[in-house]
Formats: structure tokens, sequence, C-alpha cells
């Protein structure tokens, strides 16, 4: 019989290159989360833009999109974040869902504005005759008949709000 040898301590276990270990929190949750959210402060920017837009300048305007853009992705990053946790994937998909907030708070607005102008029957003309009317009032400038650069700078300062709000509230947590 051989004496028994004195035992180590075993290292701790290391993921292979390339692998992080699974982080906690639930990232399907938070991409829900963030997309109810997202609906809800869309459809606030698009009552507040219907109330408004009798009085409202083209500068105002202007900044009430980019403010409510900036709102939507923070809001969706921090939620984001904060239930996703170091999730990359719902970190992008905070990305994706803040931008369409801020694209979709502006579209919906422009039928609401149609509707209450002249009447719902009339909605309902226009975008029978073409759907992607309120898209195509989204990227047109009225004024200068070219591009209304105002609606592009709209969904990355979302993007870039979320993302960056998800990367800082989500390295808050530590590491499972």
């Amino acid at each position: 019989m051989q004496p028994m040898q004195p035992m180590y301590a075993a290292p701790p276990f290391q993921a292979p290159f390339g692998q992080q270990p699974r982080s906690s929190g639930h990232p399907v949750g938070a991409a829900f989360l963030a997309f109810f959210v997202s609906v809800i402060v869309s459809m606030l920017y698009s009552g507040l833009i219907l109330l408004t837009y009798k009085d409202l300048t083209l500068t105002t305007a202007n900044t009430l999109y980019l403010g409510h853009a900036l709102i939507n992705g923070a809001i969706v990053g921090t939620l984001v974040g904060a239930v996703g946790h170091r999730s990359h994937g719902a970190w992008s998909a905070g990305v994706v869902i803040a931008a369409l907030g801020a694209f979709f708070g502006y579209t919906n607005a422009w039928p609401l504005i149609v509707a209450e102008s002249q009447s719902p029957a009339a909605v309902w003309d226009l975008l029978g005759y073409d759907i992607f009317l309120p898209a195509k009032a989204w990227w047109k400038d009225e004024s200068a008949g070219g591009v209304d650069w105002f609606s592009p700078l709209g969904l990355v300062v979302a993007a870039a709000a979320a993302w960056g709000l998800a990367y800082l509230t989500g390295n808050k947590r530590g590491r499972v």
C-alpha cells in the first residue's frame, strides 16, 4: 500500500478560450420590458406632438424629436442594463428598440395630426393611397425638398443613449 498524497487545492474552473461564463440577468425579459416602455414613451411623444403641432416651429419640433430620441434611448438602455445585466444580446436589442421607438414616435404622430386637422376618414384615404406616407414624411425635408438629416440623427441619438446606458448600468452588476 502506498501512502496517500497530500491534497492540493484545484485551480478554479476556467472557461475555454473565447467563451464567457453565463451572465446573470434575463436578456429576453429585458428586451420585452424595454419594448413595452418604449411603446409608452413613443405614445406620449405622439400625444405631445398632437397637442402642440399648431404652435411648433421647425427648430422646436426638431428639438422635441431629438429630446424624445434621447429620453427613449436613455430609458430603454437603463432598463436593458438593469434587467439584462451584462448580456450583449439584450444591449443590442435595446439599441434596435430605442431606434424604432424614436422612428415610430414621429410616424405615429403624423396620422393623428391628419385625423385631428381633417377627419379620421382622411387618414384611411391617405394611407390607402400610400401606406408609407408617414415614413416618407419622416425622411423628407419639406422646406428644402431634400433629406431631413434630423430624422436619422434621432435614430443615432436613441441608439447611442441606449447602448451607453445599458453598458454603464449592466456593468455595475458583478459577474456571476
